[in-house]
């Protein structure tokens, strides 16, 4: 009955060292290079997705998640936001989630902010954090091989595509989402 207390412990002490030995600062132009082959990436596998950034007011690019769990999970990855070609700020994506989940995988992801309010809400970071599941939803994007991008309305401000994914994670869980101003 006394290991049923230190449960609880040991889950959050599991959880701060599996998200803490993912997290590694880059610099800045690791962080741009990562970022730059990611976008070339992103542009081979889905059809109409330069035209469809070109279009956007702005997006996140972070090209390397990496995300664990058993039980207790959490993830981590570092990007560049993007207005045009230009990077004007990094952020960290940090995630933690308990629930039934096992595995590791690791994948790319391009958050295009379709309106400036969208944007500003996301610049105007309090604390330079921002959560997801308080201030905002993030449109999983899906389509299929045979349409092309830019044929898409999503109908969200905040349009994330998941590519060029490894490993396998099944999960059902509990989940909160944070973005972090970051200065590499």
């Amino acid at each position: 009955m006394k290991i049923l207390k230190f449960l609880p412990l040991l889950f959050v002490m599991l959880l701060t060292f599996s998200t803490t030995s993912m997290a590694t600062l880059n610099s800045a132009s690791e962080i741009n290079k990562d970022a730059n082959d990611a976008l070339r990436t992103f542009y081979q596998e889905v059809k109409g997705s330069k035209k469809y950034l070109e279009h956007a007011k702005a997006y996140l690019v972070i090209p390397d998640i990496k995300e664990v769990g058993f039980f207790v999970g959490g993830k981590y990855g570092e990007g560049a936001l993007r207005v045009g070609n230009s990077t004007k700020a990094y952020y960290s994506i940090t995630s933690a989630s308990v629930g039934f989940q096992m595995g590791a995988q690791q994948y790319s992801m391009v958050i295009a902010f379709t309106s400036d309010a969208a944007l500003n809400k996301f610049l105007l970071l309090e604390d330079d954090e921002w959560e997801t599941d308080v201030d905002g939803k993030i449109a999983i994007a899906e389509w299929n091989s045979k349409e092309e991008l830019d044929d898409v309305d999503f109908d969200d401000d905040m349009v994330a595509f998941v590519f060029d994914s490894t490993g396998m994670m099944g999960s059902f869980t509990m989940e909160g989402t944070k973005f972090e101003r970051i200065k590499p």
